[in-house]
């Protein structure tokens, strides 16, 4: 006796109801494993960023000159106190690594935000209204497309000068352009059809046009985006950590530690590979998960 697939309660053929968008999302969601797997160590790791003060073994900052460079536990000289060493002036390497996820994932979330909201802002325009408005904007769009971004991004953290939030709003400023084109073909492919043109001859205004009747209905790809933005924020933070144009000693940030430790990598090793491991981590979680919402969102990808 066979089961007819389209009885699976949530599957994208439920034919005893309508699907649910939540329910039919998860269920193409969660076939992909890596997805599900990055989810998790998201949520983990956004998990520990909040509860740091609390679950950190030691003050990020508090130097113990009694345990310069001493070693992980596992290894000989090793200590329970300090479970993953400490670096060259005696601070505990997980509780930097520790606090350093929460300074992370605040950058991802303040760059996506900025970001989004300047992108999709300049998107919308220039793909609804056109003409000039449209050949404008997206010429600036493609003269900062035209420099690498990580070049970009370091001459402006150079012009407003080193520090965190400096370091956020160069990085913004620089994933601005792929939201804007992302957005504007997105506008471009429903401008068009009958739906828009049924709510302009209903009276419609501009602003309703584009907020209430067009952006629902792209906010698939800009989901997909701002995720993948996560990982690309965090990196090129931590890149302008390393270059001394992020966050300044002693703030316990990935670059900023992979920097300042970068002199020890052969005497002692694992004060560089601790945040190394952190960002390939992180990183890699976001990238899995984007991979994961553009199959789950994209109804082309959907088996």
């Amino acid at each position: 006796m066979s089961m007819d697939v389209r009885a699976i309660p949530g599957g994208p053929a439920d034919a005893s109801r309508p699907p649910r968008p939540l329910v039919e999302f998860w269920y193409h969601f969660r076939r992909n494993k890596g997805a599900v797997a990055g989810l998790a160590v998201i949520l983990i790791i956004a998990t520990v960023a909040v509860l740091a003060p609390w679950i950190a073994p030691h003050d990020p900052l508090v130097q113990n000159r009694a345990a310069i460079l001493q070693p992980p536990v596992w290894h000989d000289g090793g200590s329970w106190s300090y479970v993953l060493g400490t670096d060259d002036i005696g601070r505990d390497i997980l509780s930097r690594v520790i606090h350093g996820a929460r300074l992370s994932m605040l950058v991802g979330l303040i760059v996506v935000t900025l970001s989004l909201a300047v992108g999709l802002t300049l998107g919308m325009v220039s793909g609804f209204f056109g003409g000039v408005v449209d050949v404008a904007i997206m010429r600036l769009i493609d003269i900062m497309l035209a420099m690498p971004s990580l070049l970009l991004a370091v001459v402006v953290a150079a012009i407003l000068g080193p520090g965190l939030f400096n370091a956020m709003l160069s990085v913004a400023i620089v994933v601005v352009p792929h939201y804007a084109r992302l957005i504007r073909a997105a506008v471009l492919a429903e401008v068009s059809k009958d739906y828009v043109i049924a709510s302009r001859v209903a009276g419609a205004g501009p602003l309703r046009l584009m907020l209430v009747t067009i952006l629902p209905n792209c906010m698939a790809p800009l989901i997909v985006q701002a995720t993948l933005g996560f990982s690309t924020a965090i990196l090129d933070a931590a890149a302008l950590g390393f270059l001394g144009l992020g966050a300044q000693p002693p703030t316990p940030e990935w670059g900023t530690m992979l920097a300042s430790s970068l002199q020890f990598l052969q005497r002692a090793p694992w004060v560089v590979t601790w945040p190394g491991v952190a960002i390939l981590v992180t990183v890699l979680a976001f990238n899995l998960l984007g991979d994961g919402l553009r199959d789950a969102l994209d109804p082309k990808l959907k088996r």
